[in-house]
């Protein structure tokens, strides 16, 4: 089951490399670029941290045909239909909210601490959306706004981690986990909810008063 969940994070992510390719005028190579982008990155950082070799994607055909077959998808979708608005934030948000839960699992698997285990889990699920804004050359990145994502991400961490240690099965703490991260992300996009942004300094470089 937890395979099928992450499957589904994976096609999500690759969907949202297409979208974010199109919306930032790319060709179709450059959609298949970032599908593969947003979809591995997190999964490689994590791997390359916890120094697992070979990395979990290189021996994983399924996993590869599958990118490749929902970026094509997405292409010639896009080619003959247009997407609502919103979309590349729904899919992007299903695949942060399966991905961030893999990420919290194979971290507890591999035995570290658990703040490890949240900051494995987040830098996971977020990765991937940070290197796919940066090649469509968007700064600052998503994560470096002042959106709930990262928050997001580490609330549904926190979620597995607890669950975990309450003994509760590894498919229903995935499922609520993942329910936690897209609920808190697209509840803060239809309810334009932010972090607060730190107030400026007043008066310039000399402080109040200056000049």
């Amino acid at each position: 089951m937890l395979h099928v969940l992450y499957l589904v994070g994976i096609a999500a992510f690759a969907a949202s490399g297409v979208l974010a390719a199109y919306r930032a005028n790319m060709d179709p190579f450059g959609g298949l670029v970032l599908a593969f982008a947003a979809s591995i990155s997190g999964g490689t950082l994590r791997d390359l941290i916890l120094d697992r070799r070979p990395l979990y994607w290189t021996h994983d055909w399924v996993l590869l045909t599958l990118i490749i077959c929902v970026g094509v998808g997405t292409i010639v979708y896009l080619r003959f239909w247009s997407l609502p608005r919103r979309s590349l934030l729904v899919v992007d948000a299903i695949g942060l909210s399966v991905v961030t839960v893999i990420g919290a699992r194979a971290a507890i698997d591999a035995g570290v601490t658990p703040l490890a285990v949240l900051i494995l889990a987040v830098l996971t699920g977020v990765a991937g959306e940070v290197i796919r804004d940066v090649l469509c050359g968007e700064f600052p990145p998503l994560l470096l706004r002042e959106d709930v994502y990262a928050i997001a991400a580490l609330a549904g961490a926190c979620c597995y981690l607890g669950i975990y240690h309450l003994g509760a099965g590894a498919t229903p703490a995935a499922a609520i986990s993942a329910g936690v991260v897209f609920a808190l992300r697209m509840g803060s996009v239809y309810l334009g909810l932010h972090l607060p942004r730190p107030q400026r300094l007043s008066g310039g470089r000399g402080g109040p008063g200056a000049g």
